[in-house]
Formats: C-alpha cells, structure tokens, sequence
C-alpha cells in the first residue's frame, strides 16, 4: 500500500496538467491503470478511476471525455 498523501499530489498534477493540455489522456490512462491499493475513501475512488479509464473509448466526443477524465481524477483527491 502506498502512502495517500503521495496519491493526492500526483492525482492533483496529472489532473492540473491535463487540463492544461500538458499531458495527453493515454499517459493519464497508463498512471490511473498502474495505481496500486490504497486505504478509503480514496481506494474506492481509485479502483472507479481504474474502472473508467480501462476502456479506451475511442468513440466518445473528446470534449465530454476529458470532462469525464478531469472529474474521475478530481474524485480521487478531493473528498
């Protein structure tokens, strides 16, 4: 298990950088899919983010997707 504070400064940098632009949905995925378990209310949190981001979701309009994408991230560091 990992530490939580580690977890909510990441979450909050990959979040902040994609939103920005900086950083592409794929390297986002790749960060929530390799996250390990951690304690609640941010396991849950983490394994609805992992849930979310597995399928590659081509199809889905890029806009509605990244707001999806920014609140799932946000989910895991904010209560």
């Amino acid at each position: 298990m990992k530490k939580v504070e580690d977890l909510i400064t990441s979450a909050r940098t990959m979040h902040d950088r994609y939103a920005a632009g900086r950083m592409e949905r794929d390297i986002v995925r790749q960060w929530v899919l390799g996250l390990g378990s951690y304690p609640e209310p941010h396991g849950k949190r983490v394994q609805e983010a992992a849930s979310w981001f597995k399928p590659l979701r081509d199809d889905a309009d890029p806009v509605e997707l990244k707001a999806a994408d920014l609140a799932k991230l946000q989910a895991i560091y904010q209560p």
